[in-house]
């Protein structure tokens, strides 16, 4: 389905940060049957990645100022006004990395923390609104916080995005949804002592038609599997695999796509 536009506090776009952005693209393209648009920069190329022509995700290579970070994917979130939003993510405790500042025409954006480390980016699209595509096969369906004071999450969360919660039906922990207006468009889940010293994180989920195949293929493709394909009930079966430079990610078959 065709994206027009977006809502504040709704997953917007997509930007993986690689150590080999040759190897990377080639991982993700023959994964998910991605097509890629090359722009060059400074450092190499920013790599529009898409289905069909529209834009899905980008990449790009790390430059010299972030070598020492992971390969990693960063999910934004549209805003309607990303310097005020700015302003209340610092009076919320949490702090702006970088921006706000303008990305030629196709928006203003700003990369920012929460109050326990997780990284994040705050879009105000103008040209460019974002994900083209949404509720098909090999595109973003859902972002997951991962944190241990679920509690401060909340409250900052719902401050900076205007988000409210609900507690969803899950028998053996508490599971907590972003809500934007009537879409749920996100979970919070808390990390326990098994997650050891994990940093705290965003974790984007990819809609694909068969998980178990997908995850064979990313296997053969390099990747890592961290989780083995695994029912959610009611939900769907999801993977969080490890892509061959490092980055994670998860997958879904979904049982209702279009939810």
């Amino acid at each position: 389905m065709k994206v027009q536009q977006y809502q504040q506090g709704q997953p917007c776009w997509l930007e993986l940060a690689t150590h080999d952005w040759a190897a990377g693209k080639a991982f993700y393209q023959a994964l998910f049957g991605w097509g890629a648009d090359d722009m060059p920069m400074p450092e190499g190329h920013y790599t529009m990645l898409q289905i069909e022509g529209d834009d899905i995700a980008a990449m790009y290579p790390m430059p010299q100022e972030m070598q020492a970070l992971p390969t990693h994917w960063m999910v934004y979130f549209a805003v309607d006004d990303v310097d005020v939003t700015a302003d209340i993510v610092k009076q919320a405790g949490g702090q702006v990395v970088a921006g706000p500042h303008s990305v030629g025409d196709a928006g203003r954006m700003a990369l920012c923390t929460d109050p326990e480390g997780s990284r994040f980016a705050l879009w105000q699209g103008q040209d460019h609104i974002g994900i083209k595509r949404t509720q098909e096969p090999n595109t973003l369906c859902w972002v997951e916080l991962a944190c241990r004071d679920t509690a401060g999450a909340k409250q900052f969360y719902s401050q900076v995005l205007g988000y409210h919660t609900k507690l969803a039906d899950m028998a053996d922990f508490e599971y907590t949804e972003w809500y934007v207006g009537e879409q749920a468009v996100g979970g919070m889940m808390a990390m326990t002592e098994e997650w050891g010293d994990a940093p705290a994180h965003w974790m984007n989920y990819f809609a694909v038609e068969d998980c178990d195949a997908s995850v064979a293929k990313a296997k053969n493709l390099g990747a890592t599997v961290c989780v083995p394909a695994t029912d959610i009930p009611n939900v769907g079966r999801f993977s969080v695999l490890n892509d061959p430079q490092g980055g994670f990610f998860s997958i879904i078959s979904l049982v209702d796509p279009t939810a």
